[in-house]
């Protein structure tokens, strides 16, 4: 058995699984309101043409609000699995993001940000929530 303390650390696995939550209304509000749109949208950048469906855009983003979610939820009751899967949702939440890049630039960028937060805060300090959870 280890001994884990738990030290002042523990905030920056709490400020993940807020961080969860919150990107997971975001995902959520973005992904109703894709869905509620217009079929196409198209943006113009200096170097190229983006057109992307909005319905499946939006279906993609209500299911990354609802994972991202479920491992807020399941991070702060200190499960050791939701820990692996909040990394890897946050992962794959960035690269959502990255793919939004040439739309809306500086959302993306705050986006990504978050989740290389989560993705800090899970990975170096997360083993601090299973001893707030009582499982240890």
């Amino acid at each position: 058995m280890t001994d884990v303390r738990v030290t002042g650390w523990t905030g920056w696995a709490w400020f993940a699984s807020i961080l969860l939550f919150i990107g997971a209304a975001i995902d959520l509000f973005y992904g109703f309101m894709a869905i509620f749109a217009p079929d196409t949208a198209y943006f113009v950048s200096p170097k190229a043409l983006v057109s992307f469906n909005l319905q499946a855009w939006g279906w993609w983003s209500v299911i990354i609000g609802v994972l991202l979610l479920l491992a807020g939820i399941f991070l702060v009751r200190g499960a050791l699995w939701a820990r692996i899967f909040a990394v890897i949702i946050a992962a794959l939440n960035a690269v959502t993001q990255l793919m939004s890049l040439p739309a809306q630039p500086w959302w993306s960028i705050v986006m990504v940000t978050v989740d290389l937060l989560v993705i800090y805060a899970v990975t170096v300090h997360g083993r601090e929530l299973k001893v707030l959870a009582g499982e240890d």
